[in-house]
């Protein structure tokens, strides 16, 4: 049936129904119509549209206009927001199913595009497709169809953007062939590099080389080295290639130093005019004894008529760092501070970090102010914000008032006496906090107990100890305290109905709430809420598991079980922390967000005519200074919906690529750290458990490596995801999680950062067999006897997991996949045969593996064939050395 053409619209239609026609007009000498309302008219039109058709639509008939109108849809397609067709007709991404976003590669070289538009699952993309990509490349692609799980499949269109310009690697020479694999295991491309853009690098250092050729269906990506880091066992060097092989910003441009170096070493005078005067409180700040930016101040003071007075005084980074200045626009780059074992990549310059916006004590800061009432039942009744100026008169750590908290009881307490110019306000604090506490937990928040780590290094920069961090109760107050401020934060601009960075944790759902219902059930234990249970569900179940056996095995099940928290400027609540609305206000020195929410509340404290309508909704809880200066809110806060939404993006981003890092270091640092060690024997609890094998951490040491599946007692196991176990088929015993087992360091790969043990003891135990299973392990023997294999014999195996990488993966099958009656004699059949070629029949014999393909070899094949990608290097059983990165308030 013939397309309808579209009615042309009537003469100075564009005008009076484009939304944002006088922007444009602003903008432009010649205004075209937006890319708002020419998107609206696409999504809206039964095809795709010409040039042609959209001139005729919005009436635009003079030569400039239709040539503006061309330009503007040929931006719109190269940005992403339209596709054109072969017939160069612009059609809606979402009316050609058609999906864009990011590639996500995978270590194995297929990998993802992120549809963040979706909420189906991200389109997979095969080893093929992902040939003509990086990860993190900006794509479109076409959904072809959905596999048997029912999971998208798609095919790329278009390279929007290629985001991977340089990458950190180790170079390799063969046959004269000269290539850099990176270092990233998400990037599975060789990068081919001549002779003659090598600089001095040798065989086996680390390098930066500098994309000049990006991949695509026949080529090999191409580059030259631009920085040689050195050696790969070089101390320090896991930083340096962490930092680069993840893109952290950690050079600072001449224009920010500029910046920086103009700021003054001390606060001004006449800053201090026009803001609420606090030095004369007692403020302290409480850190780490390592802390050397301190965001925050706290002091407290006891009500008259019952409760407590809290102040939480945030250093006013804002008041520094304007908008679109050169400082701003690198700390939108670093997004946050990356905290590396010993070193710290910062988001603002030092002169600002660690000096003037610092809360150093005995100094004059800025601050901006939180003050709460509370209750004596710890809740919040009231808060304002305000501008302040403070002096810290102590610089604590939570050892010491860890120290006396634990000796109030005592009045000769030695550093009670040290301290006692500020020992009242660290008393009210703590009475405070037991109130937060009590209040916590009657609103239900989550409360999960997990030990975080601290590396400790010799002389050398080696690791000396790996030592865990245990939280006392001034942790705990400084966390109360900081969540308090966050939280009115939150309220303050939610009521205000500005927009604004909000911190989400959405709560648990699908197959990851149902396999932890599956597993309490089993457990006898279950949690109120099945299909949407509430954090106070989730809290009760963790107070009933506390004195169990097994509780730390729940926990970690229970923790999994959880999305990831992310920045958004729509307000979801915070599941975790059970608040209907959270934000982040307290590290404006370390987190971008935070700086976002305090130009927020100072635009909201200082605003003009232009923001009347808001201040008027939150005027109770703004303490404005009389006579300081108006700011428009394009000076301190010109952002609208899509620019947040968009900072939120890049914020999530910073603060992953920050976590990935930090963890890949630790990694390093572990796999390095037990080198020396291989052969020897170590205590171990199972911490988590996969289709290839057990995840073991070592007791005392806090180092996690794998048993592969092929490394276990005799036998076939599955693996039962709801249990979070892998049970053997024959023999019914079983590994889970939290098992004490004993195990050897087999072997250590640094480059790949994985750790190999194998298994010397352990008290695995016993399920009870059902008729089905009897009958299949009768079935497995009968088979076997029948083919001359006798009874089961244990399979032969190579001394280290690691060396078996080269076979075919040994997987466990799924209780979600159960084998039918011919996959039964298939693996039976298998079974049989292994068994033979163990008793050294010749028919079982194994076929010699195919040598591995090099850059050097597919060079050899290049004239036989049109060039392909590189073929994902060869990779050992999935093992990789886990760390637990330590988490910032």
């Amino acid at each position: 049936m013939p397309r309808k053409k579209a009615k042309p619209a009537p003469a100075d239609s564009t005008q009076q129904s484009d939304p944002h026609a006088a922007r444009e007009a602003r903008n432009y000498k010649k205004p075209v119509p937006s890319r708002e309302y020419m998107l609206d008219i696409i999504q809206n039109h039964s095809g795709p549209v010409t040039h042609e058709q959209m001139c005729e639509i919005l009436d635009v008939t003079d030569e400039d206009g239709i040539e503006g109108v061309r330009r503007r849809l040929i931006a719109m397609s190269r940005d992403g927001q339209i596709l054109s067709n072969r017939r160069g007709a612009f059609g809606a991404i979402d009316k050609m199913n058609l999906v864009r976003g990011r590639v996500q590669g995978h270590k194995d070289g297929f990998g993802f595009v992120l549809d963040p538009a979706s909420d189906d699952d991200d389109v997979y993309l095969s080893n093929r497709q992902m040939r003509q990509v990086f990860h993190g490349d900006d794509v479109v692609v076409r959904v072809n169809r959905r596999d048997h799980r029912g999971r998208r499949e798609g095919t790329i269109v278009e390279v929007l953007q290629h985001n991977t310009q340089q990458l950190v690697g180790r170079l390799f020479s063969e046959s004269g062939i000269h290539f850099v694999r990176p270092d990233n295991p998400r990037l599975t491309h060789d990068v081919m590099v001549t002779k003659d853009k090598l600089m001095d690098a040798k065989r086996g250092d680390y390098v930066v080389v500098s994309i000049g050729q990006q991949p695509d269906r026949r080529n090999l990506p191409a580059g030259e080295i631009s920085e040689v880091l050195g050696e790969h066992l070089a101390p320090g060097m896991e930083i340096d290639v962490a930092i680069r092989s993840h893109d952290i910003p950690n050079v600072w441009p001449s224009a920010v130093t500029a910046e920086a170096e103009s700021l003054p070493d001390q606060v001004d005078d006449l800053d201090k005019r026009k803001r609420v005067d606090l030095r004369k409180l007692p403020f302290v700040t409480i850190d780490g004894e390592d802390a050397r930016d301190f965001d925050d101040a706290v002091y407290a003071e006891t009500k008259k008529n019952g409760g407590w007075r809290l102040y939480v005084a945030i250093a006013d980074v804002s008041h520094y760092v304007a908008p679109g200045s050169a400082l701003d626009e690198e700390a939108i780059t670093r997004g946050n501070s990356v905290y590396f074992p010993d070193f710290v990549v910062p988001m603002l310059p030092e002169a600002l970090s660690n000096g003037l916006c610092s809360l150093n004590p005995n100094v004059d800061r800025l601050v901006m102010v939180c003050e709460m009432t509370v209750s004596a039942a710890g809740k919040v009744s009231g808060y304002k914000f305000y501008e302040g100026v403070i002096h810290s008169h102590e610089r604590l750590t939570y050892t010491k008032v860890g120290q006396m908290i634990d000796e109030r009881s005592n009045p000769n307490s030695g550093i009670r006496k040290q301290y006692n110019h500020v020992l009242g306000p660290i008393d009210t604090l703590h009475d405070l906090y037991q109130a937060l506490r009590s209040e916590r937990s009657q609103r239900g928040a989550i409360d999960f107990e997990t030990v975080e780590t601290r590396i400790l290094f010799d002389a050398n920069r080696k690791i000396d100890r790996i030592v865990p961090v245990h939280r006392n109760d001034a942790h705990k107050l400084i966390e109360e305290c900081m969540l308090c401020a966050n939280v009115c934060a939150a309220r303050l601009l939610d009521k205000a109905t500005l927009e604004a960075l909000y911190r989400v944790h959405e709560g648990p759902s699908g197959d990851k709430l149902e396999n932890l219902q599956t597993f309490l059930g089993e457990l006898g234990l279950s949690m109120r809420g099945k299909g949407k249970p509430t954090p106070a569900a989730y809290q009760a179940v963790l107070q009933m598991i506390k004195d169990r056996p097994d509780a730390n095995l729940i926990q970690t099940v229970m923790l999994r079980s959880m999305s990831q928290a992310k920045y958004q400027p729509d307000n979801q609540g915070h599941f975790g922390l059970s608040y209907s609305a959270y934000t982040h206000f307290t590290s404006p020195i370390r987190r971008y967000p935070d700086l976002l929410v305090h130009r927020a509340i100072r635009y909201l404290l200082r605003a003009g005519t232009d923001g009347e309508e808001l201040v008027a909704k939150v005027a109770n809880n703004l303490q404005p200074i009389k006579g300081a200066r108006k700011l428009k809110r394009e000076q301190i806060y010109p952002y609208d919906m899509n620019a947040i939404l968009q900072l939120g993006e890049q914020c999530s981003l910073t603060e992953r690529r920050a976590d990935d890092a930090t963890r890949e270091v630790v990694s390093w640092l572990k796999c390095e750290y037990l080198r020396d060690r291989v052969g020897e024997v170590f205590e171990g609890v199972v911490s988590a458990v996969t289709n290839f094998g057990l995840f073991v951490e070592l007791k005392d040491l806090y180092v996690e490596g794998l048993v592969h599946v092929t490394a276990l007692p005799g036998d076939y196991y599955r693996y039962d995801q709801a249990q979070h176990r892998l049970v053997g088929e024959r023999t019914r015993q079983v590994f889970r999680l939290g098992d004490q087992v004993t195990v050897a360091v087999a072997s250590v790969n640094l480059d790949e950062r994985k750790i190999d043990f194998e298994l010397r003891e352990s008290k695995p135990k016993k399920v009870r067999v059902s008729a089905k299973a009897k009958l299949m392990a009768e079935l497995h023997d009968q088979e076997r006897a029948r083919n001359g294999g006798g009874k089961a014999t244990p399979r032969k195996r190579a001394a280290t997991p690691a060396k078996t990488s080269k076979k075919p993966v040994k997987k466990a099958a799924t209780d979600n996949n159960p084998l039918d009656s011919r996959e039964l004699r298939k693996a039976i059949s298998r079974e049989a045969a292994l068994a033979k070629a163990d008793n050294g029949d010749s028919r079982g014999a194994k076929k010699k593996p195919a040598a591995k393909k090099t850059p050097a070899s597919r060079k050899a094949k290049a004239s036989a064939k049109p060039k392909t990608s590189a073929k994902p290097k060869a990779k050992k059983a999935p093992a990789r050395s886990k760390a637990k990165p330590s988490k910032k308030r």
